[in-house]
C-alpha cells in the first residue's frame, strides 16, 4: 500500500541501442497520478471520524505534531497509502468496505507504520543508489556492446555484444528484485508497528488481521505460481500468518469498538454509498425494511440526489427529530436545498449546521454559497465574512475562493473578486487563468498592498502540490 515499483525500459538514442531500466515512483493507483492530484472528495463528517480515528495513532507513533492530513479519494476500490511525509490517502473504498471501526483504524495504523519508519524517505535512497548501479552497469555494458560490434563488423563475431546485452540485463534484474525484497521488508515493519501503536492506544489489532486475511482471499489465485522475489509486498498468505502471530498476543485482541463510535462509522457508510452508488445500489444496502439510522440516512440523500426533494426533506426531518444536535443532518437539508435550486430556503438549514458543528469551514462555504445564491444584496456582507474565516481554515478548497470572488462582485470590489478567482482557478491547477487574473488583480491594488502581494506571489508561483 505505501508505493509501487515501476520499472519500464527506454530505448536510447545512443547508435549503440543501450537499453536501461528507469524506476518509478508512482502512488497507488497509478492511474490517479497526474498533473493536478487525484481526484479528492470532501466531506466533514467523514473526514472528522477519520481524524478521530487517526489521531491516538499519531501521537502513539511520535508524529502528533506533524499535522499529518486525511485525503479521501474518489476510488472505490479499498485501499490506503502515504505517497509523502505528510499525508495519508485513503479510498472512499476502503471505508465503505470497512464494517467495523476498527477494521480501517488498523489500516491506518498501518500506514502511520510508513510514517514513523521514515520508509518512503529510505526507499527514495534504494532507489537513487540502484538508479547510480544501473548506470554503472548501463556504461559497462554498452561499452562491450559497441567493442562487439566493430569487432563483428570485421569479423564476423557477435560473442561481445551478447556479453554486453548480458551484462546490462543482469544487473538491473539483481538490482530490481534488491529493491523489491526492502519494499518487502518495509511492508512487515508497518505490520508490526502498526500492532505496536493499536496496542499502544488499547486498540484491537484484529480489524488489521482481518482486514490483511480478507485481501489473502481475494489474492490467492492472482498469487498461485508467483514468484515470490518478485513481488513489492510480502506473499499474503505468509504474510497474514505472521500478523496474526503477533497480532493476536495483544491484551485487546478481543476488544470491541464502542457502540457509539460504530454508529457514527455506519453513518458515514451511509452516507457514501447515497452519494457515490446508484440508487438501485443504495437500496439494495439498504432497504425499505431496514429502519437503522444510517439506512434512513442513506435513503434519504438517496432521494433528493435523484429528485425528490419533497420526499427527502420529509425523511430528513424525521432523522433531525431523532438526532436534533447532528449538525450532519442540517447540512444535508441545505445541501438539498440549495442544490434544488432554493438557496434562500437552505440558509436557515446551514445556519444552524454551522453553528452545531463548531463552525466547520465546509459547511461554511456551503452556507455562503447559499447566501450569494439568492442575489439579495442584504446577505453579501455576511458572505463575505464568513467565506473569508472558511478560507482562512481552509485554504486548499476552490469553492470557497469561488463564491467570495462572487460576493466581492456583487460588492463591487473587483480587486479582491479578481483576487479571489485567481486562488480558485490556482487550487483547480489551471494556472494560465490563475496567472492572467492575479495580473489583473495586480493592476487594481495599489502597489506594495496584502492583496497586490498575494496577487504577485501568484503570478509567480508554481503549480500547487496535490
Amino acid at each position: 500500500m505505501l508505493l509501487q515499483i515501476a520499472l519500464r525500459k527506454k530505448a536510447s538514442a545512443l547508435t549503440a541501442l543501450v537499453t536501461a531500466a528507469a524506476i518509478a515512483l508512482l502512488p497507488i493507483p497509478a492511474a490517479q497520478a497526474q498533473q493536478k492530484g487525484p481526484p479528492v472528495l470532501r466531506d466533514t463528517e467523514t473526514e472528522q471520524l477519520l481524524r478521530e480515528y487517526t489521531r491516538p495513532i499519531l501521537r502513539a507513533a511520535g508524529l502528533e505534531k506533524q499535522n499529518i492530513q486525511m485525503v479521501i479519494l474518489n476510488d472505490a476500490s479499498f485501499n490506503a497509502f502515504v505517497a509523502d511525509g505528510r499525508r495519508i490517502f485513503v479510498n472512499y473504498g476502503a471505508i465503505l468496505q470497512s464494517e467495523t471501526p476498527n477494521q480501517i483504524i488498523g489500516v491506518l495504523a498501518h500506514e502511520t507504520g510508513h510514517l514513523a519508519g521514515g520508509h518512503l524517505s529510505k526507499l527514495r535512497e534504494q532507489l537513487a543508489t540502484a538508479q547510480t548501479q544501473m548506470i554503472i552497469a548501463m556504461l559497462l555494458g554498452a561499452g562491450a556492446i559497441a567493442a562487439g560490434s566493430v569487432r563483428s563488423s570485421s569479423a564476423g563475431n557477435n560473442g561481445l555484444a551478447n556479453a554486453g546485452a548480458a551484462a546490462i540485463a543482469g544487473p538491473q534484474e539483481m538490482i530490481r528484485r534488491s529493491l523489491l525484497s526492502y519494499q518487502r521488508q518495509q511492508e512487515e515493519n508497518a505490520d508490526r508497528a502498526g500492532v505496536k501503536f493499536l496496542t499502544a492506544i488499547q486498540q484491537s489489532p484484529k480489524g488489521m488481521y482481518e482486514t490483511f486475511k480478507r485481501f489473502t482471499s481475494e489474492s490467492l489465485f492472482a498469487a498461485r505460481g508467483a514468484d515470490p522475489y518478485l513481488m513489492s509486498h510480502p506473499m499474503p498468505a505468509e504474510r497474514v500468518a505472521a500478523l496474526q502471530e503477533f497480532a493476536s498476543t495483544s491484551p485487546y485482541w478481543d476488544k470491541k469498538d464502542d457502540p457509539a463510535l460504530q454508529l457514527r462509522h455506519d453513518m458515514a457508510r451511509a452516507k457514501i454509498s447515497a452519494f457515490m452508488e446508484r440508487p438501485e445500489t443504495v437500496y439494495r444496502r439498504y432497504p425499505l425494511s431496514n429502519d437503522t439510522l444510517p439506512a434512513r440516512y442513506a435513503r434519504a440523500i438517496s432521494t433528493y440526489l435523484h429528485g425528490d426533494l419533497r420526499s427527502a426533506l420529509t425523511q430528513i426531518d424525521a432523522l433531525i427529530q431523532v438526532q436534533p444536535n447532528n449538525p450532519y443532518f442540517y447540512e444535508v437539508r441545505g445541501q438539498a436545498l440549495l442544490e434544488s435550486g432554493k438557496p434562500a430556503d437552505a440558509i436557515p438549514a446551514l445556519r444552524k449546521a454551522v453553528q452545531l458543528s463548531n463552525s466547520a469551514p465546509l459547511i461554511e462555504m456551503l452556507l455562503g454559497q447559499a447566501l450569494v445564491g439568492t442575489d439579495n444584496k442584504a446577505y453579501t456582507d455576511d458572505a463575505v465574512r464568513i467565506l473569508r474565516a472558511a478560507v482562512a481554515r481552509e485554504p486548499e478548497a476552490p469553492l470557497g475562493y469561488t463564491q467570495l470572488a462572487m460576493a466581492y462582485g456583487r460588492k463591487g470590489d473587483y480587486a479582491e473578486a479578481d483576487l479571489a478567482s485567481a486562488q480558485a482557478a490556482y487550487l483547480r491547477g489551471d494556472n494560465k487563468t490563475a496567472r492572467e487574473l492575479a495580473t489583473r488583480a495586480k493592476t487594481r491594488f495599489a502597489v506594495g498592498t496584502p492583496g497586490w502581494v498575494k496577487a504577485d506571489d501568484i503570478v509567480a508561483a508554481k503549480p500547487p502540490r496535490n
